[in-house]
């Protein structure tokens, strides 16, 4: 059951729109238009969920590894480490500064394609995104979204 907005096409008539459509043309607006490298998945990997990918800078990659049940696959460069998570892991979701959200595990300011440096024992690449979030929140010294006070 999802959350549908309706949609006038024509006098009278009205069409719905899945909230899962809006998202991904709000996604398709926000792509970046510079060359972007896509990390590359290992062979026999599967992705039914998509595929996307979270940022950090390297100092944090080591903080946040050893806080997580599960770690998908994992890449780093130099300058950030990525954890592979299903598409639309940032839905409702406000990532910590400095992560970085990368719609299609792309990666734009990547000088190289960053190198696999942890491989799940199955062929699914996913990090689970809610416990990435809550050690990058803890690392990072953020509290989490839904945690903070609400303001008027």
């Amino acid at each position: 059951m999802g959350v549908r907005a309706a949609r006038t096409t024509g006098p009278g008539s009205t069409r719905a729109v899945a909230l899962d459509s809006l998202v991904r043309l709000g996604r398709a607006r926000r792509t970046p238009a510079v060359d972007c490298r896509r990390l590359p998945l290992p062979s026999g990997m599967t992705l039914p969920l998509g595929c996307d990918a979270v940022s950090v800078p390297a100092r944090y990659g080591p903080l946040v590894l050893p806080r997580l049940p599960r770690v998908g696959c994992v890449y780093a460069d130099r300058a950030d480490w990525w954890w592979i998570v299903p598409s639309d892991s940032d839905v409702a979701l406000e990532w910590p500064a400095p992560a970085r959200y990368a719609p299609g595990a792309l990666t734009p300011d990547a000088p190289d394609t960053p190198g696999l440096i942890h491989r799940p024992d199955d062929d699914v690449p996913y990090t689970p995104p809610i416990p990435l979030y809550l050690a990058l929140c803890r690392v990072t010294g953020t509290t989490p979204s839904w945690s903070r006070p609400l303001t008027a």
